[in-house]
């Protein structure tokens, strides 16, 4: 690693920005250093050395506009994967809601309706057992008081 280097960051923008900056302090130091006599502000020479100076700024922009274009690419590639994930895991949590409220009975669903309606938290889940319904998974509603009744 030489000087130049800053820590890159694993999120493909983060590392494309952070390469681009090494490469463009990299090229910019070496375009300016080719020429390496001092420039000439006589009148003889100083038209050609805007001109050239004005062409290397361009050559500069047109390659740091070229490789933030190729980065800003691969960053588009990368959370184009991570929509087709998302759509993915979306689509099974779908199909998994639909096969759950199948299976729910419908006290259940209305429970549930009820909670979402009230905004409450759910209700603690009890394992169903095979055979008569027990009181122990009748629930009262959230709307009784739990103080002393008068």
């Amino acid at each position: 690693m030489n000087s130049m280097n800053t820590p890159c960051y694993s999120v493909a923008m983060d590392l494309g920005v952070c390469q681009l900056r090494n490469f463009s302090i990299s090229f910019l130091s070496s375009l300016l250093s080719a020429d390496s006599s001092p420039v000439k502000l006589d009148n003889s020479s100083s038209g050609a050395s805007v001109v050239a100076i004005d062409n290397k700024i361009e050559q500069a922009m047109d390659l740091v506009k070229s490789h933030l274009m190729y980065a800003v690419r691969e960053e588009v590639e990368v959370l184009k994967e991570q929509i087709k994930e998302l759509i993915e895991r979306n689509s099974q949590l779908e199909q998994e809601n639909t096969l759950l409220k199948t299976l729910a009975s419908p006290e259940q669903m209305a429970q549930f309706q009820a909670q979402v309606q009230t905004g409450s938290p759910p209700a603690p889940t009890t394992v169903a057992t095979p055979g008569p319904p027990s009181t122990t998974t009748l629930t009262q509603p959230a709307s009784h008081s739990s103080g002393p009744s008068a």
